[in-house]
């Protein structure tokens, strides 16, 4: 018996001693996390950090900055204080509320070893409205220089790093929806600086933040650049966010605080889930009709309305802390090539370039935006330099993405452009086929571009830059250069890895209330009644005046049933004629004769689509000259479908195929919403006159 208790006793203090040595050693662990901090301070006093104080609120943030280089959020064992209570108060999230009296106060944070602070001062605005005017002025010296302590630290494989910015879209012919342990060791073995999210990885709210949050986690030192393309209208990857309407419907309907509206909105549905960066807005200059790529993608063909929208939707993009995209420089709107598929030229000199093309970037420049994407476009007025395409072995333009004379000399020199530049897509055939993945990627950084998006082979670009630094065709002076942008953006936008992240049941229980709001369904709402335009309407077609026993006749294909579902909303007698192949039965054929109203929706992307000789148009004509009921026809995707029927008794244009756009055309055609959207493009008829001129629009 006393022997057992021996035993039992030897063994309880074994499992006391290993659980200390546990405890101490998290203890010890925490205690070198944090001696490895060589100071605190608050964002807010660095550089580059603008703080602009609206409300009487203002949130500030300490970083515990590491002998490494590298700098992490810190919320948890820090003090905050107030020197002056009776002009701010701070609580101990950093929160400061200001009381609305003049005067001045220092705000500090300590975690016990280091402080910092901040002073906040309230003077009355000469202006008199507010009747207060708040500004944060900051400390100064060398440790608030987190860039240049950081590239002083970073290895050479760190910096290229930041500068690489792949798609997981999917994973061994899987959809990447989840964090997997490959991906995870990609991010670190890279030093990924960014990550770009497709429709595929996005698919609830409660998967895209924890897939962001995992991402976040895997990266070691510097926070990722979390990207996507969340246009709006045509181009909407977010699967659970509300689908706004794209560009060419804000351009109709013509209201900077609309395009605002919606940046907003975008972007806070964004920061909700994690998502940093959008690659929006499209600041193209949609002046030809026969665009494959970009189309209503565009605000328009006008350069002050791309250039008016395209500012509002920035500044409210970037009011949710999200930072904006200006695409595609220096300009795709002129071309009938798609840019995916091969290599377009804009062939106009740089006066022409200025006025039209231009235009829209330079104000986006201006207004502070946060990063411009490039083209795959050739400008031979601007660089007629020439490459032998490794496809054809024939010589060819060198595209813009890839021209030191586009991005260092035109952007940044000429243009005065301090911001980040990104490629565009490196796996498309405009680069893919002519360039070659390693040779495309050198050339674009030699170029001037910061970030390198979606190269093709990770392993084989990253070791190609590394390899073009060690010959000296790169010099890491301009490599850091890069890092330098990038780290700068991270900064300003609160980029930056957490001591104590979040924990993720609050990311997402926020995002639950954000992502598809009641508010933002509210904006997607007016977005799309506002930018409906009635082009024609013969007779006083419209609005439609049935009674509940007449039948309506809704005919076409492409989203033709989302058309249908609107109208039966406002008229339950309505019927469908789905035709896949555009040609019509008798039985069909006496539907529509027997109507007292038929609605055709005509969907089209491309030149061919939108000939009169298509069997979409065909049938569309057939059906105009068969029936006697009033023929409204509503251009789904392009306003310049008319151009095919132009017999047609009404014509809406829409501008995009998202449940908001439909709902609105059919509060058109019921005359439950007057028709204001103004086209943001001319209209050619087939023979190269105008049909409909920009600017036109009919109303009620």
């Amino acid at each position: 018996m006393i022997k057992a208790r021996k035993v039992m006793f030897i063994s309880l203090l074994a499992i006391t001693l290993a659980v200390s040595q546990l405890w101490i050693g998290g203890t010890l662990k925490k205690a070198s996390a944090e001696s490895a901090a060589k100071d605190l301070i608050i964002l807010q006093n660095v550089p580059q950090v603008s703080t602009e104080i609206s409300g009487d609120s203002l949130q500030l943030k300490a970083l515990h900055v590491f002998r490494e280089g590298h700098f992490l959020g810190v919320s948890e064992g820090v003090k905050w204080k107030s020197s002056n209570k009776n002009v701010a108060a701070v609580d101990q999230s950093g929160n400061v509320t200001l009381t609305g009296k003049n005067g001045k106060t220092f705000i500090s944070v300590t975690d016990g070893v280091y402080k910092d602070r901040v002073a906040i001062q309230i003077k009355p605005d000469p202006k008199g409205k507010p009747a207060v005017k708040a500004k944060i002025i900051k400390e100064h010296g060398k440790r608030y220089d987190l860039i240049r302590s950081a590239l002083k630290n970073m290895s050479i494989e760190e910096k290229v790093g930041q500068m690489l910015m792949p798609d997981f879209r999917t994973w061994k012919g899987q959809n990447v929806t989840e964090m997997l342990p490959e991906i995870e060791q990609l991010v670190k073995d890279y030093h990924l600086g960014g990550v770009i999210l497709f429709r595929e990885n996005v698919v609830t709210t409660e998967q895209t933040a924890k897939l962001v949050s995992d991402y976040q986690e895997a990266a070691e030192k510097y926070g990722l650049l979390m990207t996507i393309d969340q246009e709006g209208g045509i181009v909407t990857r977010l699967q659970s966010g509300t689908d706004m309407p794209g560009n060419m419907a804000l351009g109709a309907a013509n209201s900077e605080e609309i395009s605002r509206k919606v940046g907003k909105a975008i972007g806070e549905e964004l920061a909700a889930l994690g998502i940093n960066m959008n690659f929006a807005p499209v600041m193209d200059v949609n002046n030809n009709p026969d665009n494959p790529v970009i189309g209503v993608r565009s605000f328009g063909e006008d350069p002050q309305l791309v250039a008016d929208m395209g500012v509002a939707y920035t500044e409210g993009l970037q009011s949710a802390g999200v930072a904006a995209t200006a695409k595609h420089f220096p300009g795709h709107g002129d071309t009938a090539v798609d840019s995916h598929l091969g290599l377009p030229e804009v062939p106009h000199d740089k006066e022409r370039l200025k006025e039209v093309e231009l235009y829209p970037f330079q104000k986006g420049m201006e207004a502070g935006i946060d990063a411009i994407m490039t083209a795959h476009v050739t400008f031979p007025k601007i660089d007629d330099t020439k490459a032998i395409s490794k496809k054809t072995g024939e010589e060819i333009a060198v595209p813009a993405t890839l021209s030191y004379k586009v991005l260092t000399e035109l952007m940044r020199e000429e243009m005065g452009y301090k911001g980040v530049i990104t490629t565009d897509a490196m796996n498309m055939n405009a680069i893919a086929d002519h360039f070659g993945p390693v040779d495309a990627a050198i050339r674009a950084v030699k170029a001037g571009t910061d970030i390198v998006l979606m190269p093709v082979g990770l392993k084989d670009v990253a070791e190609g830059l590394l390899n073009a630094v060690e010959n000296g065709e790169i010099s890491e002076k301009r490599i850091e250069s890069s890092v330098e942008r990038i780290l700068t953006l991270k900064i300003k936008r609160g980029i930056i890895k957490e001591e104590t992240p979040q924990p993720i049941e609050e990311k997402i229980a926020n995002a639950l209330e954000v992502v598809g709001s009641e508010e933002h369904k509210q904006i997607e709402k007016e977005a799309a009644e506002r930018s409906i335009t009635l082009v024609k309407n013969e007779e006083d077609a419209l609005p439609l005046q049935v009674s509940p026993e007449d039948n309506i006749v809704v005919v076409g294909n492409t989203y033709i049933t989302d058309l249908k579902n609107a109208i039966s909303k406002f008229h339950a007698n309505t019927t469908l004629i789905h035709s896949s192949s555009y040609v019509l039965t008798e039985e069909q054929k006496q539907q529509i004769r027997n109507a007292s109203a038929v609605i055709v929706g005509s969907y089209t992307f491309n030149v061919s689509g939108r000939s009169p000789d298509s069997a979409q148009m065909k049938m569309i004509n057939s059906i105009i000259a068969d029936s006697e009921a009033p023929v409204i026809a509503a251009g789904i995707r392009n306003p310049y479908d008319i151009m095919a029927y132009p017999e047609v008794d009404a014509y809406i244009a829409q501008y995009g195929f998202r449940t908001a756009s439909f709902d609105a055309s059919a509060g058109v055609i019921f005359g439950q919403v007057n028709p204001s959207g103004k086209l943001p493009v001319t209209i050619p008829g087939t023979d190269g006159n105008v049909l409909y001129e920009l600017g036109h629009g009919l109303s009620y």
